[in-house]
């Protein structure tokens, strides 16, 4: 027969969801039976097959436990029909069942009945998967309130555990009322392998007439074989014998003895058997493939001149070429390795031979429909690792099923990669805020691809587990805002001084970062500096409005301002004399050390890594003793900065502190090297960035005018804060009531600078707020100071040229998605238009622009508090260069495939047959 279309993949990679404990386990035969809806930790044993059921608890962490209505429950009614659970939340929800035998082969089934439990008289229709493949449809509406109904796979489980998940699908609340697991020896069932299953349509035991159902321990692999209804009795006879019925060695499919037993034959010796089934669809298929296992045995002692030999046929033509004789009290089986070609009906015919003098017959037959499994879970590895997780946090989120696949139903805070041989990668975590505590997992240490991994702002205690520098992707590290101690492990400490890991290790009050000390370090300020992530980034425009939304003034004096550093270090005191080279020796009282140049090659690896080039030189990246990034700027031979440019910078850093300000940790004067040693931001400048001008203008005595503010000029911490660096061209005035500086000489960068200021040569604050505003339209336009198109224009004039329109998408970056608030939009633009008024008279302060935009920042968060505002990191798509990230890109593989089926079967007898005690077949 021609073989059927069927891509019969690996079948499961499933992934637990919750922490067994002992009595939650397969018992003695290695089953697992689960009555869904008791009571937790509670158990019971059937009173005929003695198999012990235990409550669901233990197994899933969704849903709701509900009684059926009363009238439905009938003495036949089994006991695990009573109770269910039902899942009213979530799109997937999971049962888990643990300590399997890994690669071999399980029964799987799921039963269910509704029994108006919620009272809406409304029966719902949903799907089954096992781990990320599709199951079944279960639909229940043709069996009225009172019905039952059983769903059964067969299917290889590849690891030590599987999960069963039901999925929403908008039809109704999915429910269950029990769901086992019976272990088959490898050798069943050969049909089933790692790249297909089979789903049970029917399994009918022939002959007996009242209603029995067959089982455990009659089948010790307790399948469910029922019978036809006893009111077809006038076609078909029974036979029966009281003998046993044996099975050959190697039996493939051990049908029980009970069944084997009983076999019906037509009354009228000339008859046929006959019966059909139509195919029952799926969502993704309409036709499913089936196939069909029949199972004989003489069970009459034949006289010398008796025969009976019969034909076994498909739609009027043979499924086998010759004729069959059953053995007398050996149980004989005829399956097809391929799959019955798809029709839209079987119908099978049993017929008599011509030379066959008694009538043919049949013992059982079992129907099943094929399970494509083309579908591919989460690395196994990656999959275990996140149960772990899950299990020792009591993460609840959506975190049940495979934590990536499908995609519709991937976990939320991580980002994964679909490789499209393999099994999806873990490659990004963010459980930043997310309330966990206890010591740092090792299990985070086995997400080999992972990438990001952020675990701030908790309360995880302990020391750092060395486990994490093994991670061969891992390029950056949060941990930021806990309660860990001890030191920080040599294995990260190297990974660090290669440049190949950022670790983020702030707020850890207990956390020792040095040799020889631990410190507190200072309570981070609740009104913290919003900050976005760069334009290259697909951003919301409340990001770019939220970098200034809570600056507010600070007017300590220099000696009292903190010095507020990410990752906290200490530091000594000395009293250094700069000569300036102009003939000024000026005394100044560095809060750091005086570094030599050896030592700056010491701690820069030979100037090996340069994360920057400005004015003054080059600027490197290092590492102090203890293990503290820093960046080295080091004045270049060729600069056209030189010593006056140095001592400005150094005098102003060592007086003033602002968080959003870049720190100075040390100098270096030695010779004729001169080199300023800040704190390491390790998100480089940003072109869309920037805070603490208010500081400067309103904060410092006397203000500061920086006179260089532009995109290149602000720098990111880990943590996203913008800092403003770059002070050696800041002027600060002589008294507190003058708001300007006259110099000889026009300084700034092009596209950025006051047109007064160069009309007058006299640098104001509005000087600053000038260059703000042309910062801000780069920020909401992506766009250079400067554009070339093809003849120079400044972003000022260009965005004004098409605002004209009066469409504000003619100017925003393309980049950011299209729900962002056009209110705070046109806000913030007439902000930056008012920055760079040409009359600086007409300009705001910068107090007024922090008032502004904190009104942009309730625009969007306004939006945001309609919608689902989702916090999920996304990392930086941008290659590695300067100061910024790698890349974290995901390969995305197609969607689930939804490819098996179900049916119904009827004979020519009558109905559909029904079980007593259990549910009725399809």
């Amino acid at each position: 027969m021609e073989r059927s279309l069927l891509p019969w993949l690996l079948l499961l990679l499933c992934f637990a969801d919750g922490v067994f404990q002992s009595r939650a386990q397969p018992d003695s035969k290695g089953f697992i039976s689960i009555d869904c809806g008791i009571q937790p930790n509670t158990s019971y044993v059937h009173n005929t097959t003695k198999i012990s059921y235990v409550a669901d608890d233990d197994f899933t962490d969704g849903g709701s436990n509900y009684n059926v209505s009363p009238e439905y429950i009938k003495p036949q009614l089994s006991q695990r029909y009573y109770n269910l659970r039902a899942f009213p939340d979530g799109a997937r929800n999971c049962y888990t069942a643990r300590s399997l035998a890994p690669g071999i082969k399980y029964l799987i089934r799921a039963s269910f009945l509704y029994g108006n439990y919620d009272g809406l008289n409304k029966l719902p229709v949903f799907h089954l998967y096992i781990g990320v493949n599709f199951w079944t449809m279960v639909n229940i509406t043709s069996l009225g309130l009172g019905g039952s109904r059983y769903e059964e796979a067969i299917v290889v489980v590849p690891d030590d555990f599987v999960q069963v998940c039901l999925i929403n699908t908008g039809t109704g609340t999915p429910f269950i009322s029990s769901l086992e697991l019976r272990p088959l020896d490898k050798r069943l069932y050969p049909q089933v392998n790692a790249t297909l299953g089979l789903l049970q349509l029917n399994r009918l035991n022939f002959g007996p007439t009242d209603n029995s159902l067959v089982r455990y321990p009659d089948d010790p692999h307790d399948r469910f074989w029922g019978n036809w209804d006893s009111y077809t009795s006038s076609l078909w006879k029974e036979i029966s014998t009281a003998s046993r019925v044996d099975n050959l060695d190697g039996d493939i499919f051990d049908a029980p003895t009970a069944v084997m037993q009983t076999a019906v034959t037509p009354r009228n010796a000339s008859g046929n058997i006959y019966f059909f089934w139509e195919p029952w669809p799926q969502p993704n298929d309409p036709t499913p493939p089936y196939t069909v296992i029949f199972h004989f045995s003489e069970l009459e002692i034949l006289t010398n001149n008796a025969s009976r030999q019969f034909y076994i046929n498909l739609n009027g033509e043979p499924l086998i070429d010759t004729a069959y004789e059953p053995t007398y009290l050996t149980a004989r089986y005829l399956y097809g390795l391929e799959p019955l070609e798809r029709t839209s009906r079987y119908n099978i015919t049993i017929n008599a031979t011509a030379n066959s003098t008694l009538p043919p017959l049949i013992n059982a037959a079992e129907i099943f429909s094929i399970i494509s499994t083309a579908v591919i879970g989460t690395d196994s590895q990656d999959a275990s690792s996140m149960m772990a997780i899950k299990d020792k946090y009591q993460v609840k989120k959506n975190w049940m099923g495979d934590p990536c696949m499908p995609k519709t139903f991937a976990w939320d805070k991580l980002t994964c990669s679909y490789p499209n041989s393999s099994g999806a990668r873990i490659i990004s975590l963010n459980l930043s805020s997310s309330g966990l505590s206890a010591d740092i997992s090792s299990a985070f240490g086995n997400l080999k691809a992972l990438q990001y991994l952020d675990l701030s702002n908790n309360s995880l205690t302990g020391s750092i587990p060395d486990v994490l520098s093994q991670l061969p992707s891992l390029r950056v590290l949060d941990l930021t805002g806990n309660q860990l101690s001890g030191s920080i492990p040599s294995g990260i400490l190297k990974r660090i001084q290669d440049g190949s890991l950022n670790v983020r290790y702030g707020n850890n009050p207990n956390l020792c970062i040095n040799g020889n000390s631990c410190k507190a370090a200072k309570k981070k300020s609740k009104l913290a500096i919003y900050t976005v992530i760069p334009a290259v980034l697909v951003v919301l425009i409340a990001s770019v409005t939220t970098l200034f939304c809570l600056l507010r003034r600070k007017k300590q004096g220099p000696m009292n301002n903190s010095l507020e550093q990410q990752n906290e270090m200490s530091t000594s005191t000395s009293h250094v004399l700069i000569n300036s080279g102009y003939g000024d020796n000026v005394s100044l009282r560095l809060e750091n050390r005086r570094f030599t140049y050896k030592e700056l090659e010491k701690i820069t690896n030979k100037f090996k890594r340069v994360l920057g080039r400005g004015g003054f030189g080059y600027v490197y990246h290092g590492f102090l003793e203890d293990g503290t990034e820093v960046a080295v700027k080091l004045r270049s031979e060729s600069s056209s900065q030189g010593a006056k440019e140095f001592l400005i910078e150094a005098q102003i850093l060592t007086r003033i502190h602002h968080k959003n300000l870049v720190s100075m940790i040390s100098y270096c004067k030695d010779g004729i090297y001169m080199a300023l040693v800040y704190e390491y931001m390790p998100e480089g400048t940003l072109e869309e960035h920037i805070v603490g001008l208010e500081y400067l203008h309103k904060g410092c005595n006397p203000p500061i005018i920086h006179r260089d503010v532009k995109a290149t000029n602000i720098l990111l911490n880990t943590r996203l804060e913008a800092k403003i660096a770059d002070f050696g061209l800041s002027k600060a005035s002589s008294y507190d009531n003058i708001t300007h500086v006259s110099t000889n000489a026009l300084v700034g960068t092009l596209g950025y600078v006051d047109p007064e200021y160069q009309m007058t040569m006299q640098a104001t604050t509005k000087s600053d707020v000038y260059s703000f505003g042309v910062v801000l339209l780069e920020l909401v336009t992506g766009k250079p100071a400067i554009l070339h198109e093809p003849n120079p224009i400044s972003v000022i004039h260009w965005t004004r040229q098409r605002l004209a329109r009066g469409n504000i998408e003619d100017v925003v970056d393309t980049c950011m998605p299209s729900d962002y608030d056009v209110n705070g939009v046109w806000k913030a633009m007439d902000i930056a238009f008012t920055c760079t008024a040409q009359a600086s008279t007409q300009r705001l302060t910068m107090t007024e622009v922090v008032m502004q935009l904190q009104e942009c920042l309730e625009l969007e968060d306004a939006r945001c508090a309609i919608g689902d505002a989702h916090n999920e990191f996304y990392p930086d798509p941008r290659s590695d260069h300067n100061l910024s990230y790698n890349t974290y890109v995901s390969d995305r593989s197609n969607d689930v495939s939804q490819n098996s089926g179900v049916s119904m079967m009827e004979h020519n007898f009558g109905r559909v047959p029904t079980m007593a005690s259990g549910p009725a077949a399809r």
